[in-house]
């Protein structure tokens, strides 16, 4: 089933109870279902740029947050579609899976941050 609707994390994280450490807590378990949800084939690339790593989302993240690594997820996602578009079916699903990857860690980098950080 594909969703329609687009993710708003500035309705979701915005203007929410929660200090600024709980907001991007919460960004990064999202993010952790939205690369579960790929990796699982739920969700394809162009779909997850489109509900969750679209520009207000990125907008949202630089300026509420701050943080380079919760920027650095957004700008890899933002390029998830591209990669099957710039190389060979093989090329571009190893190079998916590593970004995955590479995503899935700086989320829980950041939620191990913020375990110290309490």
């Amino acid at each position: 089933m594909m969703m329609t609707q687009r993710i708003d994390l500035r309705t979701l994280l915005g203007n929410g109870g929660g200090t600024s450490n709980d907001r991007l807590a919460l960004f990064a378990w999202l993010n952790l279902g939205i690369v579960e949800s790929l990796t699982k084939g739920i969700l394809k690339p162009e779909e997850a740029v489109r509900i969750f790593f679209h520009g207000d989302n990125c907008l949202f993240v630089r300026t509420e947050f701050g943080e380079e690594t919760a920027e650095e997820i957004m700008s890899r996602g933002v390029q998830l579609n591209d990669i099957f578009e710039a190389l060979t079916p093989e090329r571009a699903e190893h190079e998916f899976q590593k970004e995955l990857a590479v995503m899935q860690y700086l989320s829980l980098s950041i939620l191990q941050s913020e375990r110290i950080a309490a």
